[in-house]
């Protein structure tokens, strides 16, 4: 990820939880949560009811695919968390990479080329 880094403490996904915002589709839900940096920090939660160990990997690498294709159109300085839905177990990239973008532009933190100045 060149812009962005994972979020990997526990404690760090517990404050995204209590104090951020969240919005949800059929797939994912997202929470964002402003950071004092000057670069996005993404974190991804895949529970085992969505399926066993190799399920559970490929949805984490198609989400990370799908952000970092999309890096550059998210505004910096969040913290993002991605939880995966049960629903997304048999989803393409197709359906994650449209669904990151659908959250991005609910939480307002997507801003698609034909907006940009």
């Amino acid at each position: 990820m060149l812009y962005s880094e994972s979020l990997k403490k526990n404690k760090d996904f517990q404050i995204v939880y209590r104090t951020g915002k969240s919005y949800a589709n059929r797939f994912l839900v997202m929470y964002i949560r402003k950071n004092c940096m000057n670069r996005n920090r993404l974190g991804i939660s895949v529970s085992k009811k969505v399926g066993n160990s190799v399920v559970r990997h490929h949805l984490t690498r198609l989400i990370r695919e799908g952000y970092r294709l999309q890096e550059e159109h998210f505004l910096c300085g969040y913290d993002i968390i991605a939880v995966v839905r049960v629903n997304a177990k048999n989803s393409t990239f197709a359906d994650i990479k449209s669904a990151l973008i659908h959250l991005g532009k609910l939480h307002k933190i997507y801003i698609s080329e034909d907006e940009a100045c």
